[in-house]
């Protein structure tokens, strides 16, 4: 009985907040001139959908519960990252702007997808570079740099870029922090990720994906992988200024000791 009116609550939230709201929020252009925009700016004000203060609160409210009951929902997980992350995203892009790296990141709007990126020249570099070990994660938990959604509910297109970047850098994070993509290491990562870019998503999947681990994961996430999260933080740069597509070549060691990564053990 629980199971079946869990089912039907469900159903009714991912009606109402992605049929009802997400159809009746309208498109929108800017006002600034096509020709001062850049490539991606100009897709984004293509596809952006403008809502209002009340829309926001609402469909990070419907987001959060539909996240919850279902962690399957990336729509929804998405959803709630672009309507509660705003400050966060400010505090990034600060961030970026004060590393000559993280700059160059912000004029350039690079884009991480399998048609930007040659995986099979990553995959033909020496087995130490940080390209080979992004390769071979792809390629050892069969996932694409391609399903990431994209970003729908931001104002200001610099903060949506930024969101867009957050996405497709993911599994970039995995892959230099060598956690694959079980529920036990995804928490981990999102751990990661809250402590060093505070998106309140982060905070909130954290949490909550803590929950959903089986009794054996839950003992090994409170002795060894919370503890060495929370170790790594403390001492980690930032990870949103790193420019990780000039940083194929770099031996994953290297590039580990230069951020501040402690490896798992």
């Amino acid at each position: 009985m629980m199971q079946q009116l869990r089912r039907i609550s469900l159903s009714r939230l991912q009606r109402n907040v992605t049929l009802s709201l997400w159809s009746r929020c309208g498109s929108t252009s800017t006002d600034v001139p096509p020709e001062e925009l850049d490539a991606f700016e100009r897709d984004y004000f293509q596809q952006r959908i403008q809502i209002t203060t009340f829309q926001r609160l609402l469909l990070g409210a419907g987001s959060s519960i539909a996240s919850l009951l279902n962690p399957h929902r990336h729509d929804m997980i998405a959803c709630l990252g672009e309507t509660t992350g705003e400050n966060a995203l400010l505090n990034i892009l600060d961030t970026m702007q004060a590393s000559e790296e993280g700059r160059r990141i912000l004029v350039e709007k690079p884009r991480i997808n399998t048609k930007t990126i040659d995986l099979k020249s990553l995959e033909a570099l020496p087995s130490d570079t940080f390209g080979f070990a992004y390769a071979k994660f792809l390629k050892d938990n069969n996932v694409t740099p391609d399903t990431r959604m994209e970003v729908r509910f931001l104002e200001d297109p610099k903060l949506a870029y930024i969101m867009t970047r957050y996405r497709e850098c993911h599994d970039l994070v995995h892959a230099v922090l060598d956690m694959p993509t079980n529920m036990l290491c995804e928490v981990t990562v999102k751990w990661v990720e809250a402590l060093n870019n505070g998106l309140p998503m982060c905070y909130g999947a954290a949490v909550f994906g803590a929950v959903r681990l089986r009794p054996r994961q839950r003992r090994e996430y409170l002795k060894r992988y919370l503890p060495w999260a929370i170790e790594n933080s403390k001492q980690m740069k930032p990870l949103m200024p790193i420019y990780w597509e000039k940083r194929w070549e770099q031996k994953t060691n290297d590039l580990r000791a230069e951020l501040g990564i402690k490896p798992f053990q």
